[in-house]
């Protein structure tokens, strides 16, 4: 049976972008997958094209030709938009350069803007969006600038979409995990390992003492979440944070 709506995913060539894929062409879902490199996309394409639907998009998500580039792929309703772009980690705020700030803003919240602006028309009541943030926009820490700034703000954007598209029946939600296991996470920590002078893995042990749980969030976990929000049930979480972080999160709420 052919898809009757599609799925965009921002940042869809990183090991959450394309879990998320995955599992969204395994639901029946047409993925448009947005990166900035065509050959990686293709890849992905290559690998997941047997099993669905898989549009890539060549686009950078911190320009306003992103729209364009997304808007024209479009064919079918959009059940769901996902942005899942990660930002440069650039050190703790004392000594991330303000350029890198300034970056990280553009790519998850000014991001998250264009990726809406390009499928407005297109979303429908039952709708979806999600934007992925991260424990350290709601648990600030000295060394996570980047993260931290970012993910702080996408939060009150998903708060705006929530009362902005509610009329029209369509809900925003974001997803804050805790640190998953990742190749990113491991070039965090090998840099952080460098600057303290310490090994990788005291790092990783480190960041694992920070859950409850003594545990990562698996990149998993949040492919569930994903889906989760896609049930109409999903409706009552509106403009809601869901937090998949293992039990880092010591604050109330």
């Amino acid at each position: 049976m052919a898809p009757s709506s599609h799925v965009i995913i921002v940042g869809v060539t990183g090991e959450m972008g394309r879990r998320i894929a995955s599992r969204m062409i395994a639901l029946g879902y047409s993925v448009i997958g947005v990166a900035r490199q065509r050959k990686p996309l293709l890849e992905l394409r290559d690998a997941l094209a047997p099993a669905g639907e898989f549009i890539p998009c060549v686009a950078d998500i911190s320009h306003d030709q992103s729209i364009e580039s997304i808007a024209g792929l479009i064919s079918l309703p959009v059940k769901a938009v996902i942005h899942a772009a990660g930002v440069p980690t650039a050190g703790g705020v004392l000594s991330a350069p303000t350029d890198a700030l300034i970056q990280a803003m553009n790519i998850k919240v000014a991001g998250m803007v264009r990726l809406v602006r390009a499928v407005d028309k297109d979303l429908f009541p039952g709708s979806r969006i999600i934007g992925i943030g991260g424990h350290y926009g709601f648990e600030p820490t000295a060394y996570a600038a980047t993260a931290g700034v970012a993910n702080a703000a996408l939060t009150n954007l998903i708060k705006q979409f929530s009362w902005a598209y509610g009329p029209r029946k369509v809900t925003a939600h974001l997803l804050a995990p805790g640190p998953a296991d990742t190749p990113r996470l491991h070039r965090v920590a090998e840099a952080k390992a460098e600057r303290e002078g310490v090994t990788q893995q005291d790092v990783l042990d480190g960041l694992k003492l920070e859950s409850a749980l003594g545990e990562f969030t698996d990149v998993d976990d949040v492919v569930w979440g994903v889906e989760m929000l896609l049930s109409p049930h999903a409706k009552a979480l509106a403009g809601s944070v869901l937090f998949m972080d293992a039990g880092r999160r010591r604050g109330i709420p």
